[in-house]
C-alpha cells in the first residue's frame, strides 16, 4: 500500500510537470525565438525526471539538489530572453509554475535550501524582467506559496516519523523490560518452591525434635542451608546432576562454593550441559577441603574455573596447598577430564 501512494504521488506529479511543458510547447510561438525555450524545456524535464525517479532514496542527493539549482536559474534566464515584459504573455510565461513546482519537488525531498534559493532567484529575477505587479500576476506568488507550504508539511511529517519511531523503539524497551520482569518473577517463582520442597523435611524435623537435633541432623541442616545459598548465587552453574554432586562432596565433609558471575548466560542449552557436565564430573573426582566454582569472564574461552584447596601437610609452607585447578572451555570439543 504504502508503495502504490508512492508511485500515484510520483504519477500526479509527473503529470503535472509534464503540463507545464505542454502550455510552453502551445505559446512557444509568442517567443522572437523558439529555441531558448524549447532548450528550457529539455533542461526543465531532465531536472524533473531525475527529481522524481522511483528508485531514488527520500533524500535528494547533493548533486541532483544542485543540478536542480541550476534549472531553477537557468530556466527562468532562457524562457525571459525571448519575451517582451511589457506584453500579455500568458501561457507563454509557464516557466514560473515550472520550476515552482521543480523547487517543491526538491524541498519534499529535503533539500530546502536548494529550494528556497530557486525560487527566490525565480521571484528575483520576474520582479527585475517585469515588475512586481507582473510578477504576481504570472504566478512567482504561488511558486512562493506551494514552496512555503511543501517546507512545513515535510518538516511535520519528518517530526511525526521522528516520534512515531521513538514511540515504537520506547514500546520495544518497554516490552523486553516486562518480558525480563516476568522471566524474574517466574524464575522467582520456581526457585521459591523447589527451596520449599527442599527445605520442608527438615523444617518438619525440627519442629517435631524442639529444636534439638541430633548431630546427623545438624550436618544435613548445614548442607541444606548451603544448598539454599547455592541457588541464590550459583543461578545456571546449577543443573541435578551438579546439585547431587555438591551435595555429595558436601556430606564428604567438602566446603563448596559457587559462584555465578552471569557470564553463561548465552551459552546454548546443550553447550551449557556439557560444561556443568564436566563441572559435576570434577566435583565428583576432588578430595579437597574447600572448592570453589566460578564462571570466567565473558570475553574468557573459559567457562568455569574449578580450584580446590586443602590443609598443606609441608610445615615449610603453611596455610592452604591447591589441590585442584581446572578450567572448562566454553567450547566442549576440549578434552577436560
Amino acid at each position: 500500500m504504502i508503495s502504490l501512494n508512492r508511485y500515484t504521488m510520483i504519477a500526479l506529479t509527473a503529470a503535472f510537470s509534464l503540463y507545464h511543458v505542454v502550455r510552453g510547447i502551445l505559446t512557444v510561438a509568442q517567443a522572437d525565438s523558439p529555441w531558448p525555450s524549447i532548450a528550457a524545456m529539455v533542461l526543465y524535464l531532465a531536472a524533473t525526471v531525475l527529481a522524481l525517479w522511483p528508485s531514488s532514496p527520500t533524500t535528494m542527493p547533493l548533486w541532483l539538489a544542485g543540478f536542480s539549482l541550476a534549472a531553477a536559474v537557468s530556466v527562468p534566464l532562457l524562457v525571459t530572453s525571448q519575451l517582451d515584459p511589457t506584453a500579455n504573455n500568458g501561457y507563454a510565461t509557464w516557466h514560473v509554475s515550472a520550476i515552482g513546482t521543480l523547487m517543491t519537488i526538491t524541498v519534499v525531498r529535503r533539500r530546502e535550501l536548494f529550494g528556497w534559493i530557486g525560487v527566490g532567484f525565480l521571484s528575483v529575477q520576474s520582479i527585475l524582467w517585469c515588475g512586481i505587479g507582473t510578477s504576481m500576476e504570472i504566478g512567482v506568488t504561488g511558486s512562493l506559496m506551494w514552496v512555503f507550504v511543501a517546507g512545513v508539511l515535510t518538516r511535520s511529517l519528518a517530526k511525526v516519523g521522528h516520534d512515531a519511531q521513538t514511540l515504537t523503539v520506547a514500546e520495544q524497551e518497554a516490552a523486553k523490560w516486562q518480558a525480563a520482569q516476568d522471566a524474574h518473577e517466574q524464575e522467582r517463582r520456581a526457585r521459591l518452591e523447589q527451596t520449599g520442597k527442599r527445605a520442608l523435611p527438615i523444617l518438619r524435623d525440627i519442629i517435631l525434635a524442639g529444636g534439638e537435633l541430633s548431630e546427623s541432623q545438624r550436618i544435613e541442616s548445614r548442607v541444606l542451608e548451603a544448598g539454599l545459598r547455592d541457588e541464590i548465587r550459583g543461578r545456571r552453574l546449577l543443573s541435578d546432576k551438579v546439585r547431587e554432586s555438591v551435595l555429595a562432596a558436601r556430606r564428604r565433609g567438602t566446603t563448596v562454593s559457587m559462584f555465578d558471575e552471569g557470564t553463561l548466560d548465552h551459552l546454548q542449552e546443550s553447550e551449557l550441559d556439557a560444561v556443568l557436565g564436566a563441572v559435576a564430573v570434577a566435583i565428583d573426582r576432588t578430595d579437597a577441603d574447600r572448592l570453589i566454582v566460578r564462571t570466567a569472564p565473558a570475553d574468557s574461552d573459559v567457562a568455569v574455573t574449578l580450584v580446590g584447596l586443602s590443609a598443606s601437610t609441608d610445615p615449610d609452607e603453611p596455610g592452604d596447598s591447591v589441590r585442584l585447578w581446572l578450567e572448562i572451555p566454553r567450547s566442549m570439543s576440549v578434552d577436560t577430564g
